[in-house]
Formats: C-alpha cells, structure tokens, sequence
C-alpha cells in the first residue's frame, strides 16, 4: 500500500472527529461570544486541501490549528496523538496524553482512553518500565472488560518484549477463557519457552509441567511434541519418544526433518529398524519430503549398496528434485566401485559436488509464512515480524 495512502487512512478519523467536535462545540457555545466557527471549517477544508495534493505534514499542521480553536474536542486530541505515534513522532503525542490527563473535567472513560494512549506511548518508544506501571494501575481501576482486556494484552507484550515468559503467563492466566483464545499461540509459546529453558537445565519434570499448560492453550503446536519427544528420548523412554515424534509429523509433516535422527536411534535401541523404515516410507507416500527420502535411501545402501540406493534417489529427484537429494546422490556414484578406476570423472565429480555443496549451504532453510524472513536455524520466534509459530522448513528445489 503507497504510504500517501496510509496517511489518508490515518487521517480520515482525525477529520471526523474534528469536525463531531466543532459540531458539539458550536451547540454548546450557542449564544456565547467565541471566535467565529468559520475558522475550523476553514482550517479543516485548508488540512483536506494538503492532504490531497500529498503534503501530510501540513495538512497536521492544519488541523493542529483546527484544534486549538476548540480545545475541548477530546477524541480529535486523541486521534492526533494516535497519527503522530505512528509517525513516529511519539514525544508530540505523549505531551498530547499528558495535557489531557491534567484536565479536571475528563471523564472515567475518557481518563482510561488517554492513559491507555499514554501506555502505548510509552510502550513504543521504549519506556517500559512507565508502560508497565501505567498498565497495572489502569487495571487495578477495574476498567469495562474491552479496556481491561486492552491493557492486559499490552502488558502481555511487553514482558514478551522483555523475554520474561513467566510474568507474561501470569497476566495470561488473569484472561478469560475466551479471551485467552485470542492470544492462544503467544501463551502457548511461552509455556515452551519456560519448558525449554527447565529442559536445558535437566528439570524434565518442570518441562513437562510447562508442555502439559502449553497445551492447554493450543494443543495443535509442533513444538510441544517436539519437546516432549526429547524428553522422552534424553530418558530412554524409547516407545514414548516415538509416539510424540509421530505426533510431530501428524502435526505438521514438514517438521519430520527435525526428528529423523532420534528416531531412527529410538527404533534402533528398541531393535526394530525395519519398523522405522516402514514408517518413514508410509511419510513419503503421504507427504513426501528430500529429507525422509534420503533416510530411505541410507536404509537401501547399507542393505543392498549404493547402486541401489542411488536408483532410488534417481527415481525420487525425478518427482520432486532438489539440489540436497541431488548433492547425495553425487556423493553416492564418487563412492561407487564401478567409477574407482575413472579418475578423471570422479575428480570432475568432486568439482561439481563441492559447487552444488556450497549452494545448499548459502540457502536458508527455514521461512516465515508471515513476512518471508529465512535463516538456517529455526526460530519459533519469527525475528522480523514478531510471529509465534509462523517459521516453517523450505519447500521446493532448495529445501524439502
């Protein structure tokens, strides 16, 4: 969207409310010796006037001056303030905010609107600690649900923003059911935060604690399973651990690359390898995927060689090629007793397997559905767009 268009979408509400707010100030004046109201229409039709010729700073300016001749239009001080923010502008619109509060003659609505604008102020240019506080008395007033709602969910973010999940649950915890389902992901995600920090630390009973509240919110993430899976693993509960990485792929198939090499060790200590095989083959006629396959192809070569396996691969990249299937089967045919003797093309082999290398590892692996942003490592936590569980393994000739 061109970003003269989203300064029209800023302003159109300051109109309104400029304009409700003469209208009730003429009413109210009627019969009142006051500058004359021709003066807002004219610096209202003067602001319209710059915005559609482009020039957004001066029709503010414009309606600035609207607003000083009827200073008691609250929601067009409001509106103001909230396009200045957005701006980036925020020490404008927290002066705004400040010079309401000081008004003796708001009212309790009125007075949490602003103090929630000034909460947002604060908030966005990195007062924390004045949000914060902000926030916890708005609440502490027992605000109309809406607002208390508002300023919860603000503060929610906040600890977010400050990586302090347990206060971020704690004000979660306050919600109402319904009210939780809107913030569903960002709890879940909190929990598993918490659940992989006692997991770092070797406290598999306070991670479970943790995975068993995160589904609580929303049972569907990838990311409990994945966990409980590791645990499961890191304890030898081999059976367990296995039922959760099936989980994880019933959840999301594409995350099945994530579990492949404890899997495989799972079924090995439980001595059925060819059990695992059959299930990862049951994964590609499902929901195909370079990873799964090349997991087959290993099982094939140490089973029946590397011609073999390198057929598979073959027939796979024919469906669905990618430049990782395609590295190993290279690296197959470098390795294959028929080609021992061909220097020369085990050498060009070599060339071109060491440029296709670095190719696969110059592309990201993993893409936010949200914003685009891809990396190499997996973040839960989308670093650009600020998403839960937004992250999801690359499809295609380049990924999976």
């Amino acid at each position: 969207m061109p970003s003269e268009l989203q300064h029209y979408y800023l302003i159109i509400p300051l109109f309104l409310a400029i304009a409700i707010g003469w209208w009730l100030g003429r009413r109210e004046r009627a019969g009142l010796q006051a500058r004359p109201p021709a003066n807002l229409s004219q610096e209202y039709f003067t602001g319209l006037d710059f915005l559609l010729n482009e020039k957004v700073d001066e029709a503010i300016e414009s309606f600035i001056r609207a607003l000083e001749i009827n200073s008691d239009t609250i929601p067009a001080h409001l509106a103001l303030a909230k396009l200045f923010r957005r701006k980036g502008d925020v020490e404008r619109a927290i002066r705004i905010h400040q010079n309401l509060l000081a008004r003796p003659d708001l009212t309790r609505d009125d007075f949490l609107r602003v103090q929630m604008a000034l909460a947002r102020d604060y908030y966005a240019v990195g007062l924390l600690d004045r949000a914060e506080n902000l926030l916890l008395e708005i609440i502490r007033q027992k605000p109309p649900v809406r607002t208390c709602f508002n300023a919860r969910a603000l503060l929610i973010q906040l600890y977010e923003k400050l990586g302090d999940w347990q206060q971020a649950l704690d004000v979660g915890e306050q919600l109402e059911a319904e009210e939780q389902q809107e913030l569903a992901t960002e709890l879940t995600h909190y929990s598993c935060e918490l659940a992989e920090q006692a997991f770092q630390q070797g406290d598999d009973r306070l991670a479970r604690s943790y995975l068993k509240q995160a589904g609580r919110y929303d049972d569907s993430q990838v990311r409990i399973y994945l966990l409980k899976a590791r645990i499961g693993y890191r304890q030898g509960r081999w059976r367990q651990a296995i039922r959760n990485f099936h989980k994880v792929h019933d959840r999301d198939a594409l995350f099945i690359r994530e579990t492949l090499t404890e899997l495989q060790q799972c079924y090995d200590a439980l001595g059925h390898p060819d059990d695992c095989i059959k299930y990862l083959r049951s994964c590609m006629a499902n929901a195909p995927s370079t990873s799964v396959m090349l997991a087959v192809a290993e099982h094939i070569r140490i089973q029946r060689g590397s011609y073999v396996a390198g057929c598979y691969i073959t027939e796979e990249l024919k469906k669905r090629p990618s430049v990782k299937g395609f590295n190993r089967l290279m690296d197959l045919h470098m390795h294959d007793e028929v080609l021992s003797d061909k220097t020369d093309l085990q050498d060009r082999l070599r060339i071109l397997r060491g440029l296709t290398g670095q190719l696969e590892m110059s592309k990201p692996v993993y893409r936010c559905n949200h914003c685009g942003f891809s990396s190499r490592q997996l973040n839960w936590h989308c670093p650009s767009c600020k998403k839960w569980g937004s992250t999801r393994p690359i499809q295609g000739l380049e990924g999976e």
